[in-house]
This record gives structure tokens, C-alpha cells and sequence, in this order.
């Protein structure tokens, strides 16, 4: 895919991605498959980057705010949204400001520290309920123990013969 005539240059593994993308005008991100928060397009948004992306990779990042750049899932209006951002001052800067929201809006550390104390603390107080309503870790308790139980069970058996 490395075309220096065409201007697509690969250069290879970066050991600080957060640098790169920093120095970088756009960010292009065009994800057909993924789950979770896609890393690399907060990254962008840290850094001031504004971000081409599918509706797969904006997807639980933004909310009802505007995105940071363009959502396209059609790959020649995802061309030109990245020429667009890329060549347009003012739609450049609005896509940068729209980052500063989302990121103030949904990941200050503040606001999700203490979310995330209160939840533990939640927790701590009504452990014994919070651990009824885990189905899965019972069930996962269950056969830890079952296993370690007819574990011994052959090895007694082993060791009488």
C-alpha cells in the first residue's frame, strides 16, 4: 500500500501513538467491525485531531454531540469528508472544538473517578446481595470447586492402585 508518488506513505510501528496522531492534521479511521470504545479516535480527540470514521467507530463515543470530524460508512463520502477536513480551516477547528466537548462531556477523569468510587462503595456495603445477583460467578465458583472435587477424587483413586 506504501505509494510515495501517490503521497500514501507507511512508516511503520509507532512507539508513541499519542505523539503521531498529535502531529497529525486528520485522523482517518475507517472501521467496518469493532466493539468498545475505539482508543485510537479518544486518542485523537486528546489530542486536538479531528477524526474521519464509520458509524462503527464513533459508536458510545459522542452521545447526541456533534462528532469530531465526519461519520461516513460510504467510502467516497468518506474521501472526500477527509479532504473536506483536511483543506477547510473553519470546518477543521469546529471539528476540534466539537472533540473538546465530547471529551469534557464524557471522559473527565474527575466526574468518572467518583462515579467509580461511589459504584465500589455501592458495592462494599451490599456485597453479599451484589454477589447473589452474579449468576455467572456463581456458576463459575460452582464448577472452580467441582473440578477441584473430582480432581481429588481421581487422584485418591490413582494413588490406591
Amino acid at each position: 500500500m506504501h505509494n510515495e508518488k501517490e503521497g500514501f506513505l507507511i512508516q511503520g510501528w509507532a512507539s508513541d501513538a499519542q505523539k503521531i496522531i498529535s502531529e497529525a492534521k486528520v485522523l482517518l479511521a475507517p472501521l467496518r467491525f469493532g466493539a468498545g470504545l475505539k482508543g485510537k479516535l479518544v486518542d485523537a480527540m486528546l489530542s486536538g485531531t479531528p477524526s474521519i470514521t464509520t458509524s462503527i467507530g464513533a459508536e458510545g463515543i459522542h452521545g447526541h454531540l456533534e462528532w469530531n470530524g465526519e461519520i461516513c460508512n460510504d467510502y467516497k463520502d468518506f474521501a472526500q469528508a477527509a479532504i473536506t477536513c483536511y483543506k477547510n480551516q473553519m470546518e477543521w477547528h469546529l471539528a476540534q472544538q466539537n472533540g473538546q466537548k465530547i471529551i469534557n462531556r464524557f471522559f473527565d477523569k474527575t466526574q468518572l473517578s467518583e462515579n467509580f468510587r461511589q459504584k465500589l462503595r455501592a458495592i462494599q456495603e451490599s456485597l453479599a446481595a451484589h454477589r447473589g445477583k452474579n449468576f455467572i460467578g456463581s456458576l463459575l465458583r460452582h464448577q472452580a470447586l467441582a473440578s477441584t472435587k473430582y480432581m481429588a477424587k481421581w487422584i485418591e483413586e490413582k494413588n490406591k492402585g
